[in-house]
């Protein structure tokens, strides 16, 4: 058998690479910065390759270090979780999850029970309210947020890609006054997600209609309550089609063309040094059916 290099310096390499900093991963893996450098030139070495392009107080992974991260670094976490759940089995552990409202109704508390089987000792504290990413760290470990990208700075993983859809009541589509062309949206007030402002804009650049004016535009901070508004037939609301399909609500349907990429989604996102603590990599992997 080949001879392995040390776990010491291989989990050097790692949180560096993940980190992009030699002082943030001395700092988690308390160690000095030279330390911690030595490990990762032992690794380098070992390789015979550079592993780091290195630039002043930061460290970017070279290719050759990209292909190594991404074939061992799942294999050290589920090492490290394997000794976690050997040595501290009966131990509970909790992860406050800062989740958007209707995630949590539509896609989450469902499947909970399943997470609940696989990892019994996992709880979860969920925290609804707005700015998760900005709490991250400081109330919230881990956050579950509606947005187009994530800040570099923090480790983040899109949970799906979906489409963009206006969604109404179906009575507009009949009566008098029916909803059947792009240009009746000018007669309708339409909602949008304050964490999806530009949505609106998108759909109607992408359907070549920019010069589409609604009525009003209505703002809100709750997913659930712009279906209830749509539902009451007072507007269309904009928003996702897995919103809308999730809704399992039959007084709704979508308007006009339903194809159409929307460029936010549902993401996971946790400060870097949050992804080697045990509660976040449970949820984390359990999340992406890693685990």
């Amino acid at each position: 058998m080949r001879r392995l290099p040390p776990l010491t310096a291989i989990e050097a390499f790692v949180q560096v690479a993940r980190l992009g900093s030699v002082k943030a991963a001395a700092e988690e893996l308390a160690l000095s910065s030279p330390a911690l450098s030595r490990r990762v030139q032992a690794l380098e070495r070992f390789m015979g390759r550079n592993l780091f392009e290195r630039r002043h107080q930061a460290m970017t992974l070279s290719t050759e270090g990209e292909k190594l991260l991404s074939r061992i670094a799942p294999a050290l976490d589920q090492l490290t979780l394997a000794i976690d759940a050997t040595s501290g089995e009966s131990e509970l552990v909790r992860l406050r999850l800062g989740v958007m409202p209707l995630f949590a109704s539509q896609r989450l508390m469902g499947r909970l029970p399943e997470l609940r089987e696989r990892h019994p000792e996992l709880h979860i504290d969920i925290d609804t309210a707005s700015h998760a990413l900005a709490r991250l760290g400081e109330g919230v470990d881990a956050a579950i947020v509606l947005a187009r990208d994530i800040d570099s700075s923090l480790y983040s993983r899109r949970i799906d890609r979906d489409k963009a859809v206006a969604i109404v009541n179906r009575s507009l589509l009949t009566g008098r006054y029916p909803v059947n062309k792009l240009d009746d949206i000018a007669r309708l007030t339409i909602f949008l997600h304050r964490d999806m402002a530009e949505l609106f804009n998108m759909w109607r650049e992408a359907l070549g209609r920019p010069d589409i004016e609604p009525a009003a535009v209505d703002l809100f901070d709750s997913g659930q309550l712009m279906l209830d508004a749509a539902a009451q037939g007072l507007g269309v609301a904009f928003m996702l089609k897995s919103h809308l399909d999730d809704a399992h609500d039959d007084r709704l349907t979508s308007l006009f063309d339903d194809s159409i990429e929307s460029p936010y989604g549902y993401w996971f996102a946790c400060r870097r040094p949050a992804l080697s603590t045990r509660a976040v990599r449970l949820f984390h992997d359990w999340l992406f059916g890693a685990s």
